[in-house]
């Protein structure tokens, strides 16, 4: 897959969800976690984050709003039950993401979904756990940006394998660069 992506909360309420939410980041490759004006420590979240995500991969502690600071090109995409917000499944993923959620008893704020490139939902009828949220949002970007067969249309055929990746033709930014390279041997 290429890009990268981030997941993180604003506040917190049950240390356990975030331990639970970054050790599934952990797994499906995330660059990156953070949190938001949320008292969160590793030590609280160690029962449910077995795989010590944070200490594998950066993790952000931005103590207000005006302090969250993502990389160059990041979109900022929050996950919120709205009624204006993106379904999942609807979503073009941005290459470069990171994803943020809200505490267990609310919401984002509203200055941060101000802030926000996007906000995307899960379609369901009332608000999931942070951590199984998150998980889904992860997988649905990894089904929407990954190599992956196409899907059967029986519901019980044999899926095909994925196509090999080709690589194509260099790229390149001058016509001096691009006569230094040549396609087929000198004559």
């Amino acid at each position: 897959m290429r890009g990268y992506f981030g997941i993180g909360v604003e506040g917190v309420s049950k240390p356990a969800n975030v331990g639970s939410l970054f050790r599934s980041a952990h797994a499906f490759g995330a660059g990156f976690v953070f949190t938001i004006a949320a008292d969160y420590t590793r030590r609280a979240s160690q029962r449910a984050d077995t795989s010590d995500a944070s200490a594998h991969m950066p993790f952000y502690a931005f103590p207000a709003l005006d302090d969250l600071l993502l990389p160059k090109g990041c979109k900022l995409i929050g996950l919120e039950l709205t009624d204006d917000a993106i379904p999942l499944p609807s979503f073009p993923h941005p290459v470069q993401a990171a994803y943020v959620l809200g505490r267990e008893r609310g919401s984002l704020t509203p200055e941060l979904q101000a802030r926000c490139d996007a906000i995307v939902q899960i379609p369901t009828s009332f608000c999931l756990n942070l951590s199984i949220a998150g998980a889904l949002v992860m997988y649905d970007r990894q089904l929407a940006l990954g190599r992956f067969a196409k899907r059967p249309v029986h519901s019980l055929a044999t899926p095909e394998a994925a196509e090999d990746h080709v690589h194509g033709r260099p790229k390149f930014r001058t016509p001096e660069r691009m006569a230094l390279y040549r396609t087929e041997p000198p004559e």
